[in-house]
């Protein structure tokens, strides 16, 4: 087969941080108005209190310290806890396209790559602004570049299951070059009223260039050696947020149309699926796990990636072996291993390996072996 290449990532950071202090604070603050707004229904029984939050608790639970976001005033908000973000003119560029291009330019520059040498842009992630047009055409717009585009979403897995259409169509002759582009903005549709996930998200932007290793000049090339994609379809992670609401008022607004996840279960579930695509991927590329230098795994809860690790290697990851992100992004769902990715390969050599992994809601996993060149 053609050999392929990652010739370049960027990586764009919102402008705002929240720590888990600040999170507590509005959400407790919250937790405070409506215990008092419920204060008879509560006293008889027919409203549950709410319970406050802890940074002790965010940080044990989740190994997160603090997450980057769009907008922060309106999150912590007690009255509010939403984004404010006006909505921009058809004729302004959209925010995630926005992302994507600021991205998308220090990938490019890594790749040592003009925009005219692209012929096909993705947009993978969780969660589109709108419905159409697609993102990846506005984009293309806005980067100048000729040829073609389109959207997809595998929730926290879309961009190695990106990575692996990229592939197959720089193989099949259908580009020279792709960019696969991650905006998300997860604190759309994280809901801060609730205790269990309030903390989870946070926003970011990831970009990659995959090309042919004969075309690739740049220094920081990645040769894919194999990939891996499984589906299996579970409700432990669920939004039923879509144009389809509107057909029944009474859900319109309801948490069910924001992120929710029965964490235990998925945690349970998900950790063994993601260590046995790992393992297969592997021994299809003809490696084990004595091979690998870095996992660059998703970045969604410490202790899931603790245990994935532990499980392949039979003891805990080494300082370096499985880097860390998320306590200072949070969750940035199909952004968090490509950021991982991004910020923790220049310092390995020539004919390392590597797996970048992720996994997420659908069930849904991606791995994908590389090697540097």
């Amino acid at each position: 087969m053609k050999p392929v290449v990652i010739s370049g990532t960027g990586l764009f950071t919102p402008p705002h941080a929240i720590s888990n202090d600040e999170l507590v604070t509005a959400f407790n603050a919250y937790v405070d108005l409506h215990n008092r707004e419920h204060a008879e229904k509560i006293a008889a029984g027919e409203v549950t209190a709410l319970e406050p939050s802890s940074s002790g608790f965010i940080e044990k639970a989740s190994g997160i310290k603090s997450r980057y976001v769009m907008e922060k005033s309106g999150i912590l908000d007690p009255t509010h806890m939403t984004a404010r973000i006006a909505e921009r003119a058809d004729d302004e560029i959209s925010l995630q396209a926005e992302m994507c291009v600021a991205a998308a330019r220090e990938a490019l520059a890594r790749a040592g790559k003009e925009p005219q040498d692209i012929d096909m842009v993705l947009v993978a992630c969780s969660n589109m602004q709108r419905a159409y047009p697609a993102m990846a055409v506005e984009v293309q717009e806005a980067l100048g570049i000729d040829g073609f585009g389109f959207d997809m979403n595998v929730a926290c897995s879309s961009a190695t299951f990106g990575i692996a259409t990229a592939v197959d169509a720089v193989r099949g002759g259908r580009a020279r070059a792709v960019l696969v582009l991650n905006p998300e903005i997860t604190s759309g549709h994280l809901n801060f009223r609730d205790r269990d996930s309030h903390f989870i998200f946070g926003d970011a932007c990831t970009a990659i260039v995959i090309e042919a290793a004969e075309t690739a000049t740049s220094a920081h090339q990645w040769e894919i050696l194999d990939s891996r994609l499984k589906t299996s379809f579970s409700n432990n992670i669920r939004n039923n947020f879509g144009f389809m609401n509107r057909f029944d008022e009474a859900g319109i607004g309801q948490p069910d149309k924001l992120f929710r996840q029965q964490g235990r279960k998925v945690f349970k579930e998900v950790c063994p699926m993601a260590a046995q695509t790992i393992a297969d991927t592997l021994a299809a590329a003809g490696l084990g796990t004595a091979d690998v230098s870095r996992y660059w795994l998703h970045q969604a809860n410490l202790n899931m990636n603790l245990l994935i690790v532990r499980t392949l290697l039979g003891r805990d990851a080494e300082p370096g072996e499985a880097p860390v992100i998320l306590d200072s992004y949070a969750n940035t769902s199909s952004a968090g291993s490509i950021i991982a990715f991004h910020t923790y390969q220049d310092d390995l050599p020539a004919g390392a390996n590597g797996v970048i992994c992720s996994f997420g809601a659908g069930y849904s996993i991606g791995c994908v072996v590389v090697r540097k060149k």
